[in-house]
């Protein structure tokens, strides 16, 4: 397998850069980092975003436990300004995993701990918390729910790569139920209500989850669905769109409304049989079923639906954007630029900066079309220890307005705080994106039926649970 991240020096960086012809500004002194922004009328203290990292460390009901505590403690005393709270399911059927968070009424109390011991840890460390904004993510995994695939359309290309049943080798088929429209309306309810308790419980600000696919990504797509939810434009963006104004309208003041949106689907990629690096399936030209990708070369991005939709959101009320892209469960190097795929994916088939570089090139497209909405970048991870010398690149020049850390976050809570001590990364914490802790996702073979993910290189808590991960697994 061929190692891509070998710079000793950032100048090594920047003749790659340089060699495959991509836009990746690298600044040596941090300012712009460290300078305060307003978001919803609100003053944010830095440009440092953790991502929705999902931890699949909350009880069978759906509570944060006790590895999910550590993690947004860890998080809360990092020194990051926004703390984007995972994903968390608005339905019991719409989970991804069977422990996921779920955002009903009797697992508030617990969510509202969850939040003040991460503020605690934040005023520990940094006297106030004044200038920190802690969210969370309101999903439904649509496809990818755990109990059964919930589908919104049928696309024969992703239905191919879509278990019903891994087990026993079942996939979507033709004949497999869609949702219909009175649940996708019930969906749309579920959406407002869980924005509801999110505010009760003191978030300042939800995501309407729009991104990898997941329901609400789906339905973007969802030109070969028929009815009030497919088809046009206005059909696709029906549910998000009455879901989004219904919060702002009902809860005004009470609590930001913010989404991560993809901006590109692209297409599922396979590992052929003699070969480990990953290829892209056949699909139809045109090929239709994709949000935000060129119908006659699926391959490339074609942003003028998502530049349209950021555009209507701020309309709306949205009042944060967070850019995102790919599928985890298709075409994992699209959203998670890597050098180790995971353990069940193919190896990356292209230089993971010009991953990179497609994040930044969608990123500043959907940033200049809204200039007055706060829109936070992704894809920094690879950048390991030169993170911070492209967040500082992307500031100045208007890029972007916010910078998201995810996979980076988990393995490195404290990013900010060592920046602001020392100046920079300490090069023996960051991520070194060999995708354990989407391992460990991956891992169901307990009595909970999930095992818990974080870093296995960087924290010995989760390399003793990947061990028996490994210890445990099914022989095939």
């Amino acid at each position: 397998m061929r190692k891509y991240f070998t710079y000793k020096t950032l100048d090594d960086l920047r003749e790659d850069i340089k060699q495959l012809g991509v836009h990746i500004p690298l600044e040596e002194h941090f300012e712009k980092c460290f300078e305060p922004i307003q978001v919803g009328g609100r003053r944010v203290g830095n440009r440092f975003v953790i991502q929705p990292m999902e931890g699949c460390d909350g009880t069978l009901d759906g509570k944060p436990d006790v590895l999910t505590f550590r993690r947004w403690e860890r998080f809360g005393a990092g020194g990051a300004k926004i703390i984007w709270g995972e994903a968390t399911a608005i339905l019991d059927e719409a989970r991804a995993n069977t422990r996921q968070l779920l955002m009903i009424e009797e697992n508030l109390s617990a969510l509202e701990e969850l939040i003040r011991r991460t503020r605690a840890q934040h005023r520990a460390v940094f006297g106030s918390d004044d200038d920190l904004l802690i969210g969370i993510q309101l999903t439904h995994s649509g496809r990818y729910s755990v109990q059964r695939p919930l589908i919104a359309q049928h696309d024969p290309v992703v239905d191919g790569v879509t278990w019903v049943d891994k087990k026993r080798g079942i996939r979507v088929t033709p004949d497999y139920p869609t949702l219909s429209d009175d649940e996708l309306k019930r969906v749309e309810d579920a959406m407002v209500q869980a924005a509801r308790l999110a505010a009760k419980v003191g978030f300042d600000f939800v995501d309407v989850k729009q991104c990898h696919r997941y329901l609400l990504s789906e339905l973007l797509a969802a030109r070969l669905r028929p009815g009030p939810y497919g088809g046009s434009y206005e059909n696709r963006t029906r549910l998000a769109r009455n879901a989004i104004r219904r919060i702002v309208e009902e809860l005004g003041d009470q609590i930001i409304v913010a989404t991560r949106l993809n901006a590109y689907d692209g297409i599922p990629y396979y590992q052929p049989e003699d070969e480990p690096i990953g290829r892209p399936v056949s699909v139809p030209r045109p090929y239709l079923a994709a949000w935000g990708t060129d119908p006659e070369n699926p391959l490339e991005m074609d942003l003028s639906e998502p530049i349209q939709y950021v555009r209507e959101m701020a309309e709306w009320g949205v009042r944060l954007i967070n850019v995102s892209m790919g599928s985890p469960y298709y075409n994992p190097h699209i959203g998670r630029p890597f050098e180790r795929p995971p353990i069940d994916g193919y190896q990356t088939p292209e230089h993971p900066l010009l991953g990179v570089d497609r994040h930044f090139r969608a990123t500043e497209a959907i940033q200049r079309a809204v200039p007055e909405i706060p829109v936070v970048g992704t894809g920094y991870s690879w950048l390991q220890h030169y993170l911070p010398h492209a967040a500082e690149g992307n500031l100045r020049v208007g890029r972007v307005s916010l910078i998201g850390v995810g996979r980076g976050s988990l393995a490195y809570p404290d990013f900010v705080k060592d920046m602001m001590e020392g100046g920079e990364f300490d090069r023996r914490k960051v991520c070194v994106t060999v995708s354990y802790c989407t391992a460990l996702m991956r891992a169901k073979h307990n009595e909970l039926g999930q095992f818990p993910t974080g870093c296995v290189p960087r924290d010995r808590i989760y390399a003793e649970i990947y061990k028996e991960a490994l210890r445990t697994a099914p022989k095939e």
